[in-house]
């Protein structure tokens, strides 16, 4: 099949051997760091491009980069630095795509690989080198790599890079190559302080790129949260997984242990689940990369760490685990669904009192997370009966019973075939607990000496600190996300309150209330005694 090529790429233009490229590499218009970054990288200006994976950024910087490189001259021209091995190989096959009909490779240069075969491919010759700042010092230090000619830098997420540590390292790498008509170009999806300071001490008068933060979230993504309770997490989590169409999921788990804890979970009720975390060794780490691409794993639970630079196409879902402690990880996160044009679907399990963390989020995204019930076990059950019926069957035909129909046997001499059947499994589908974890679920705030229906909460703010009605119904409205309108009697004293909320709803008032500030003030939110 011909493919068309493209004549210019939108407004800008390039030339034939890098169209017939992007071309074939399904790119048909720029996207909009692409349209703004590329005049401008093209003219040899420094570019900070506040924008993350997904937005088109490497091709961003990688046009201009082939465009400017020598293919005759067998020297180190352009230089990427990148926080991960996983981004290098990634950028480095990128940068390799658009460069084919230019004759020009890129190098990836990590640690975890021969250091000896890199000298090798290094002494052989290349004109662009991707590579980890740690490895690329250790190369610069061996006298391995040198950088006399190199007129062009990328940095790319820089934040990753500050939050792994390798400030000094990246410092020590730009002061190697020579300032004098030097392009330097910086991407980053968050612009903290030390990033800023260095744009100021490296670049000359940059231009400053951002990607509408609209666009940063990227909309194919549909983001929606689960109110759950720590205690039933782990089965509010499979029922979401046996509702949703997930084709390949990511889940994100704040520690280490958190991911082992909840792999040993899944795999226990039945899903294809691997563990990628900090602890893992480089080998490990690739074979379960391996695994997640082929679509051998279903589900990859993972820290924040771990994920980074990851990049594969076919995630369908991201699922926050745990609220991620910075709103930033959140956009980090998400990011790693709905690539290429396809759509996405970004879950958020929270806790009554993980609100405000929540409000924090959609504060930095300018979007509201769309709120869903959990599927009840009625909803899933159509799902699961069939997939359940279809394991049974399995197990029946390869008839290797023997223990289990003595047990089976004793049981029908006293009960009814269908019962022992039935009970069977709801033990295997719900675990030895079922029963204790329906009770476990109501949370009882006893008698709070509120009306029926109601918990009558106590404030330790009032009409002192010219407290008023409204504004109590305000703060709890705009904090917790509960109706204004369902807020029941609220009778404010000189130095407290006592507000009334529906039952349902009190844990996450209490959660996203108690020690928030008022008027100034850290005010206590708990449970009223009775009166």
């Amino acid at each position: 099949m011909m493919v068309e090529r493209l004549q210019t790429f939108g407004e800008i233009t390039l030339s034939k051997q890098v169209l017939q490229a992007l071309s074939e590499m399904g790119f048909e218009e720029p996207s909009p760091i692409q349209k703004e970054a590329l005049p401008l990288a093209l003219n040899g200006v420094d570019l900070i491009g506040q924008a993350q994976t997904g937005t088109g950024k490497t091709a961003a910087f990688g046009i201009p980069i082939t465009e400017k490189v020598n293919p005759k001259f067998q020297a180190v021209q352009a230089l990427v630095l990148t926080p991960t091995r996983e981004l290098a190989v990634q950028v480095s096959e990128e940068i390799a795509k658009i460069c084919k009909y230019r004759h020009i490779k890129p190098l990836p240069i990590y640690g975890g690989q021969s250091i000896d075969r890199q000298i090798r491919a290094l002494r052989y010759g290349c004109q662009v080198v991707v590579g980890t700042p740690g490895r690329l010092l250790d190369h610069l230090n061996r006298g391995t790599l040198r950088l006399p000619y190199v007129k062009t830098v990328v940095l790319d997420e820089a934040d990753e890079m500050l939050d792994m540590g390798f400030i000094e390292d990246i410092e020590s790498i730009l002061k190697e190559v020579s300032a004098e008509d030097r392009q330097l170009m910086l991407f980053s999806a968050t612009m903290p302080l030390e990033i800023r300071r260095l744009a100021q001490r490296y670049m000359r008068e940059p231009h400053t790129i951002t990607v509408s933060r609209d666009e940063l979230t990227v909309p194919l993504i549909d983001q929606v949260f689960y109110e759950t309770r720590e205690k039933i997490k782990v089965d509010a989590l499979c029922r979401i997984i046996d509702t949703e169409d997930i084709g390949q999921g990511i889940i994100f788990c704040r520690t280490k242990r958190g991911v082992d804890e909840l792999v040993a979970a899944l795999e226990a009720r039945g899903y294809f689940a691997e563990a990628l975390h900090g602890d893992l060794s480089q080998q490990q780490r690739d074979r379960v990369m391996k695994r997640f691409r082929d679509g051998k794993t279903e589900l990859l639970v993972a820290t924040d760490v771990a994920a980074r630079g990851l990049d594969i196409d076919k995630v369908t879902h991201v699922i926050n685990f745990d609220i991620p402690q910075d709103p930033e990880g959140y956009v980090h996160r998400i990011g790693r669904t709905g690539r290429a044009g396809r759509k996405g679907q970004a879950i958020t399990l929270i806790s009554p009192k993980e609100y405000r963390q929540l409000r924090l989020i959609e504060q930095l995204i300018k979007t509201r997370i769309r709120r869903q019930e959990l599927p009840s076990l009625s909803d899933i059950s159509e799902r699961q009966a069939e997939n359940l019926k279809n394991q049974l069957i399995k197990l029946i035909q390869k008839n290797h019973l023997g223990a289990y129909r003595s047990i089976a046997g004793a049981l029908l001499e006293e009960y009814d075939s269908m019962e022992v059947a039935a009970a069977a499994l709801k033990y295997a589908v719900e675990g030895p607990d079922a029963e204790q974890r329906e009770e476990d679920d109501e949370i009882s705030f006893g008698n709070t000496g509120a009306a029926a229906g109601m918990v009558r909460l106590f404030m330790n703010i009032g009409r002192v600190q010219q407290i008023r009605p409204q504004d109590i119904v305000r703060w709890i409205a705009e904090e917790s996300g509960v109706p204004g309108n369902i807020i029941g009697m609220i009778n404010i004293y000189d130095k407290f309150t006592f507000v009334e909320v529906p039952e349902e709803y009190a844990q996450r008032v209490l959660g996203c209330m108690h020690q928030n500030m008022i008027k100034g003030r850290k005010v206590n939110v708990e449970p009223a005694k009775a009166r």
